[in-house]
């Protein structure tokens, strides 16, 4: 081997060396052996966020809560009139729709009466016939041309002439379905060019003045209810509760559910409000000790409801709530907070 070879190759053993070096010396340091280390302990950290000023609190204290009892029930209408056909045949027209509102006589839908239209054209020109001869026989005894026999025979061919054609004017109104009472058109279930039969329910009519609401109450309830008794209502189509005044409390009950129905009228109902919407009677029961709290206290994380409570040393921490009844701007809180509580009225949700 020559010296130049030699060198070269001492040359890449001393740079191999090298990086090797290097690269323990930057592990080394990495570590941190070579450098000041902390001892172990606790970093100081307040929970939290400082109370800002003029923030509004309110000072949570344990105090008799009158507790109310929600029971779910049903809104229909006092008055709906389901309505169907005395007479079978084709659906002509329909005039109205589901939703629209309407006055009592008026014309909802009409069934073909062709078939009527002529028995009652043809029993008019007997009656026509009938008078006539009537009127000729009576004209003719005053004459004394004729016998009280026929004066008495014209008379009564006359009148069953008069009756046929009453009766065949009777049929045929049938055959033009009008509005029975003034309100709003519900179920609709026929349509043009189908075949009415006698007894088919065709649609239906409420009356959105005079709604109420039906209510399963459970039994252990319904001594503090009695004919008369005026009771708050709340319903999901309206924010604020109505009052409703009890009618009727069936007395039979039910043994699946242990309930008794109640009828609950509506005082003052919205009139858009549908038969069928949801809604709950609030009956009193015993009162009870609780905390009441703004509403506008409880914020949502989620599904998680919280309140923002102050601390001794003026700093605002989040804590998990459980809420009950809510009730003119107040919410009973079942857990989470204990007497003398400070929490913020309007949460600081920016912060």
């Amino acid at each position: 081997m020559t010296m130049a070879t030699r060198i070269t190759a001492l040359l890449r053993l001393w740079k191999i060396l090298l990086g090797v070096l290097g690269i323990a010396v930057l592990i080394v340091w990495s570590s941190g052996a070579l450098r000041e280390k902390t001892p172990p302990g606790v970093v100081p950290h307040l929970a939290g966020f400082p109370l800002p000023d003029g923030t509004t609190t309110a000072t949570i204290r344990r105090e008799t809560i009158p507790s109310r009892i929600s029971v779910a029930g049903t809104v229909t209408s006092e008055e709906k009139i389901q309505v169907s056909t005395r007479v079978g045949g084709v659906v002509d027209s329909v005039v109205i729709s589901a939703g629209d509102s309407v006055a009592r006589d008026q014309a909802l839908l009409t069934i073909d009466d062709r078939e009527i239209r002529e028995q009652l054209t043809a029993a008019e020109a007997q009656l026509n016939r009938a008078e006539t001869e009537f009127n000729r026989t009576r004209q003719l005894f005053a004459a004394q041309a004729a016998t009280q026999q026929q004066l008495t025979d014209a008379e009564s061919s006359f009148h069953t002439a008069q009756a046929r054609v009453d009766q065949l004017r009777v049929a045929r109104s049938h055959y033009r379905i009008q509005a029975p009472i003034d309100g709003v058109v519900t179920d609709r279930r026929i349509e043009p060019g189908d075949l009415a039969q006698p007894g088919q329910l065709l649609l239906a009519v409420y009356n959105p003045s005079a709604m109420r609401l039906e209510v399963p109450v459970p039994v252990r309830l319904i001594e503090r209810l009695s004919i008369g008794t005026e009771l708050p209502v709340t319903l999901d189509r309206l924010e604020m509760p109505l009052a409703g005044v009890v009618t009727e409390i069936v007395r039979e009950v039910d043994t699946a559910s242990r309930t008794q129905l109640v009828r609950v009228r509506l005082i003052d109902p919205p009139t858009d409000l549908p038969p069928g919407t949801f809604g709950r009677l609030i009956i009193d029961a015993e009162a009870h000790e609780g905390f009441l709290a703004p509403e506008s206290a409880v914020f949502r994380v989620g599904q998680l409801e919280m309140v923002q409570v102050v601390t001794p040393d003026q700093r605002v921490i989040r804590r998990l709530v459980r809420t009950g009844p809510r009730e003119n701007g107040q919410v009973e809180l079942l857990s989470g907070v204990d007497d003398g509580d400070r929490i913020v009225v309007k949460p600081l949700l920016d912060i």
